[in-house]
C-alpha cells in the first residue's frame, strides 16, 4: 500500500510541473544593488519561482508577476530598499494581485533593458530570481574617466621616485594628446603626511604646460554585491575591506605623476555591486589601462594561514598547490555573484581570456615583484616570492596584471589589521610605491591599442 502511494505521489509531481511546484515557495530575502553600470534586483526563495514580466517604455517600468507565492514581510521590505541615488529604479510597489500571485511594479528613471534569469542554489544562497536593469547603451568608461578628472580638485602630492627617463616610444600618443586638449592640470603644493608613524617630506609635482600622456592604473576590488568574498571570524567581509583599500589607492594614484605625466586610477567597481570576472578585464582594456591591480583579502582552510601574497598569471600551471586552490576559488566568483549565462557571448569570453602572452606575463612578474617587495616592508609575507596561477582576472593580453592578497581575512589577527584604517593606508602606500618602482624601470609606452 505504501509503495503504491509513493508511486502515485511521484506521478503527481511529474504531472504538476514547475508552475504548481512553485506553490508554497517562500521569499526569504530581497536585495537591491544600484550601480552606475546597472541596477540588480535579487529575490531569494526556498523554492523555484515562476515569473512573468511586462515591459513598458512610456512611462518606463517593469511589471513582474511572481506566481505561486503570497506576499510576506520579506517582499514588503523591498519598497524601502530603493535609494534616491539609484540611477535606474525610482520606486517599487508590491501587491497581492491574486490568490497566488504577487505583482511588483518597478518604476524606472530612464528606459532600461531588463534581464530576468534564475540562479540555482550555491554557497549560502538558495534559489535566486535576478532582474538586471541595463541602459540601452553602455557608458564609455574612458569618457567617464576623463570627465571625472576634469572635475578633480587640487590635492596634496605624494612622495615620488626620481624622474623616469623618457622613452623614445612615448613620443607620439594620440590618445594622450586628445586627453590633453580637455584637461588642464591644476597646480599642487606640498604638505607633510605621516604614514606608519614616519613623517615624509613631500615635493610639489611639476605642472607641465600640456599633458602628453595620461597613465591609467586599473584597480579591481574583488567580489562585491551578491558575492561577499571571504568572511572573517568577526564577520568582516572581503568585498568591503578591498573596496576601502582601492579607494585609498585611487586617492594616492590620482596625485602622482610619472616623468611629468599624470596618473589616473580607474576602479572596476567603486561601490558595493557585482562585476563578472571577464567584465573586469574588459573594463580595463576599454580605458586602455597601463596596469591592472586586483585587490583581495582571502581565506584559507585553517585560521593559522597568514601574510600577504602577490600573484601573476601562469600559462603552465600554478606555482604551488595553495596558489592553484586560491585561483580555482576566485574563478568561481561568477557562480556566487550571479551572471546571466544566456546573455554572455561565450566565444568572446573565451577569446578574451585565452589571449595572454609571454610578454604580458613577464611584465606582470616585474610588477608583482616590485609590489611584493614594498608590501613586505609593512607586514608579513605569506611567501617571499611572487606566485603564479590561472586567475581569470589576470588574463588581459596587453596589460601587465597582478593580484594582491593583502592578508588572510580568515586569520583573526590579520582580520583585525585589515579593519584598521592605519594598516589599510600602509598597504595602499606600499602598493603605490611598488607601482612607482615598476614604472621607474619600465616607462609607459605610447598607446597603440584601439579603444
Amino acid at each position: 500500500m505504501k509503495r503504491r502511494e509513493l508511486l502515485n505521489a511521484g506521478s503527481l509531481v511529474l504531472l504538476l510541473g514547475a508552475h504548481q511546484l512553485a506553490r508554497g515557495a517562500t521569499i526569504v530575502a530581497v536585495r537591491l544593488w544600484p550601480a552606475p553600470d546597472y541596477t540588480r534586483l535579487t529575490i531569494e526563495s526556498d523554492g523555484l519561482l515562476v515569473s512573468k514580466q511586462v515591459v513598458s517604455t512610456a512611462p518606463p517600468r517593469l511589471a513582474l508577476d511572481l506566481e505561486g507565492i503570497a506576499l510576506n514581510p520579506a517582499l514588503r521590505e523591498l519598497v524601502a530598499k530603493v535609494k534616491a541615488s539609484d540611477p535606474y529604479v525610482s520606486d517599487i510597489r508590491v501587491t497581492q494581485a491574486g490568490p497566488d500571485t504577487v505583482r511588483l511594479i518597478i518604476e524606472l528613471k530612464q528606459v532600461a533593458i531588463p534581464q530576468v534569469f534564475q540562479l540555482p542554489p550555491v554557497a549560502a544562497y538558495q534559489h535566486r530570481l535576478v532582474v538586471d536593469f541595463f541602459p540601452p547603451k553602455a557608458a564609455d568608461p574612458l569618457e567617464a574617466l576623463i570627465a571625472e578628472r576634469m572635475k578633480e580638485k587640487p590635492g596634496p602630492a605624494l612622495p615620488s621616485l626620481p624622474p623616469v627617463a623618457p622613452s623614445p616610444a612615448a613620443a607620439a600618443d594620440p590618445l594622450g594628446e586628445l586627453i590633453a586638449q580637455q584637461i588642464q592640470r591644476p597646480p599642487r603644493g606640498s604638505s607633510p603626511s605621516s604614514v606608519g608613524g614616519d613623517t615624509l617630506r613631500l615635493t610639489p609635482a611639476p605642472a607641465p604646460a600640456k599633458t602628453d600622456r595620461l597613465i591609467i592604473v586599473a584597480l579591481d576590488p574583488g567580489h562585491g554585491g551578491e558575492d561577499p568574498g571571504a568572511v572573517g571570524p568577526a564577520g568582516t567581509r572581503e568585498k568591503d575591506v578591498v573596496l576601502q583599500i582601492a579607494h585609498l589607492l585611487r586617492e594616492r594614484i590620482n596625485g602622482l605623476t610619472i616623468n611629468g605625466n599624470p596618473m589616473r586610477a580607474f576602479l572596476t567597481r567603486d561601490a558595493d555591486f557585482f562585476v563578472p570576472l571577464h567584465v573586469r578585464v574588459e573594463k580595463a582594456r576599454r580605458v586602455q589601462a597601463d596596469l591592472f591591480v586586483s585587490i583581495h583579502a582571502d581565506a584559507f582552510l585553517t585560521p593559522t594561514a597568514r601574510g600577504a601574497s602577490v600573484f601573476a598569471l601562469s600559462q603552465s600551471g600554478a606555482s604551488s598547490s595553495a596558489a592553484r586552490w586560491m585561483a580555482e576559488k576566485e574563478n568561481k566568483a561568477d557562480l556566487i555573484g550571479g551572471i546571466n549565462i544566456k546573455m554572455q557571448d561565450q566565444h568572446v569570453m573565451r577569446a578574451l581570456l585565452d589571449m595572454s602572452t609571454t610578454a604580458q606575463i613577464n611584465d606582470s612578474l616585474k610588477l608583482a615583484s616590485a609590489v611584493l617587495g614594498e608590501i613586505g616592508s609593512v607586514g608579513k609575507l605569506h611567501k617571499g616570492q611572487v606566485e603564479q596561477a590561472g586567475f581569470a582576472v589576470l588574463k588581459a593580453p596587453d596589460i601587465p596584471s597582478v593580484l594582491v592578497e593583502t592578508a588572510f581575512i580568515s586569520n583573526p589577527d590579520e582580520e583585525t589589521k585589515l579593519r584598521s584604517g592605519e594598516y589599510q593606508e600602509q598597504l595602499a602606500d606600499a602598493v603605490v610605491r611598488g607601482i612607482q618602482r615598476y614604472f621607474a624601470r619600465n616607462p609607459p609606452l605610447a598607446r597603440n591599442r584601439p579603444l
